[in-house]
């Protein structure tokens, strides 16, 4: 028994007494061009963001790419995204707007960092789809799943309230703004309502109440609320790949690098292998309410 303690002590000094870092060597791939953009039909400057991925141990070193060209086509007319010279790596048009029911290509050349005067042809694939005619409301209130909890503030979810399209294959996407601050202002922040299976249905309608279906797609505490704010839903009719795309940023996220890093993230970027990233075409409609306190 003595000695089976004594080990035990000599064991544990060691594990402990020894204190060397040890650094995990990830293989470096070569830097693969990191494609973000969209247009819409909301007439307004439209913006692609080029830049370089970064190995694990340099995430925050992003290198932005300048000098490429950049269009967006419908086979018929091409718009131009012109590089911002206070914003290197940001193309945007001129204010222009997309059109429902139709294929946009987006053409990108970037310059080729190892052959002078030469460029890599990408490009990507996306169909602006049909939107609903308007939202009919959105209203704030409280969920009963807070009801009798000890919380200081008083929790609202936000409903919207329109008629969805019979299409099965559209996904209404949500962005809110607080009187112009947006809220969901990145991949991960971002909701959406897939209709599979309610594609048709009136959005959070008694037919949907029937099946236990309300759909809040916003929280937010009255203590971050004042009295005339503005409220603004943009519901932004999505092809069903991109919310996949989405869906794959934020299962990635945070993830075992040696399990496999987020380059792995699904892309409609083409060729494949040669970038990341996503270019979309979606249709939006806007609705605003203001807040009071009662």
């Amino acid at each position: 028994m003595k000695t089976k303690l004594l080990l035990l002590l000599m064991l544990s000094l060691l594990m402990f007494s020894c204190r060397e870092d040890i650094v995990i060597d990830l293989e470096e791939g070569h830097p693969l061009i990191g494609v973000e953009g969209a247009i819409t039909d909301e007439f307004k400057q439209h913006e692609v963001i080029l830049s370089y991925t970064a190995d694990f141990y340099h995430a925050g070193d992003i290198k932005m790419i300048t000098g490429a060209r950049v269009a967006v086509t419908d086979g018929l007319d091409t718009i131009p995204y012109y590089e911002q010279v206070d914003q290197p790596g940001h193309y945007l048009t001129d204010s222009v707007a997309g059109k429902k029911n139709t294929n946009y290509t987006l053409l990108v050349d970037v310059p080729d960092e190892d052959l002078e005067g030469e460029f890599k042809h990408l490009y990507a694939e996306s169909r602006m789809n049909d939107n609903v005619e308007e939202i009919d409301s959105i209203v704030l209130k409280t969920n009963p799943l807070f009801d009798g909890l000890p919380l200081k503030d008083t929790i609202y979810m936000l409903y919207p309230y329109f008629q969805s399209l019979p299409d099965p294959s559209i996904v209404y996407m949500i962005h809110v703004t607080e009187d112009g601050v947006p809220q969901n202002d990145t991949l991960l922040k971002a909701s959406s309502i897939p209709m599979a299976g309610y594609a048709g249905y009136y959005v959070n309608g008694p037919e949907m109440l029937e099946n236990n279906m309300e759909i809040p797609v916003a929280m937010m505490r009255s203590s971050e609320l004042f009295d005339g704010e503005v409220i603004r839903l943009d519901l932004l009719s999505i092809p069903y790949d991109y919310m996949m795309f989405v869906f794959n940023v934020k299962m990635a996220m945070g993830s075992n690098p040696l399990l496999g890093p987020p380059t792995n993230v699904m892309t409609n970027i083409q060729p494949q292998g040669m970038a990341v990233g996503w270019f979309y075409a979606a249709s939006v409609v806007s609705k605003e309410m203001s807040y009071y306190k009662d």
